[in-house]
């Protein structure tokens, strides 16, 4: 049995994995899905203060406290980001990293380096920190690569105002044994934007696709759960 923990990605909560926490469950693993500070059932802290480094205590302190081994780290889109930092500063307790379609940040590098479009986001923001989720677009871009309108509907009751500082905290990554847990890539290549390039994933990490929009857990629930439970 090993342990996922399910990190989500920007404005999102741990309800976006509401599909595949009982896919991973009935395959007899344990599942966490916790909301990073400032979304979900914790919204109401959500505060100029609340960063990157935020958010890798959220995840450390969930490992530590439930004394986590075996762990299958997800980390989603911005959650990229969160699973490196967490990774770095517990190495031992993790058994595979999984990047769901976003990319791996080098040492140093905040959101608005590793992910170049959401600068204007940034630049934006209200009150000079608080980033409202971006609107629905038309198909096949909808919201966060979501189309169908009950799902839609579902998706914006989980969305929340993202901090500034999430995007523009960099990243601190130094321990060596970090960089040796196996890694896996998933892309979702279904209505993804031409203006978007993706960073080209290294020899030798697994790399597998979706052919589907950005929020994969929420359109093809059952597809990303296999690959989560693909042997590493």
């Amino acid at each position: 049995m090993s342990t996922y923990l399910l990190v989500h990605g920007a404005w999102h909560s741990g309800r976006s994995w509401e599909r595949v926490v009982p896919i991973l469950e009935s395959a007899g693993h344990r599942v966490f899905a916790p909301s990073l500070t400032g979304h979900g059932d914790k919204a109401h802290l959500l505060a100029p203060e609340v960063g990157l480094g935020t958010h890798i205590d959220d995840i450390v302190g969930l490992i530590t406290r439930e004394d986590l081994d075996d762990v299958v780290l997800v980390g989603h889109s911005y959650g990229g980001m969160v699973i490196s930092g967490a990774a770095d500063r517990a190495p031992g307790r993790i058994t595979r990293l999984v990047y769901l379609d976003t990319e791996v940040p080098e040492d140093g590098e905040a959101g608005i380096d590793a992910f170049p479009v959401i600068k204007q986001l940034v630049d934006d923001a209200v009150d000079g920190w608080r980033i409202p989720p971006p609107p629905e677009q038309p198909p096949p871009l909808g919201l966060f690569g979501v189309t169908d309108p009950d799902d839609v509907a579902w998706l914006r009751s989980m969305l929340s105002d993202l901090s500034a500082r999430c995007l523009q905290e960099p990243v601190r990554l130094s321990d060596p044994a970090a960089r040796a847990i196996p890694r896996m890539h998933i892309h979702c290549v279904g209505g993804r934007r031409a203006d978007i390039p993706r960073r080209p994933v290294p020899v030798g990490e697994a790399k597998r696709e979706l052919p589907t929009g950005h929020d994969c857990m929420i359109t093809m629930p059952a597809a990303l759960s296999e690959l989560l439970l693909e042997p590493a």
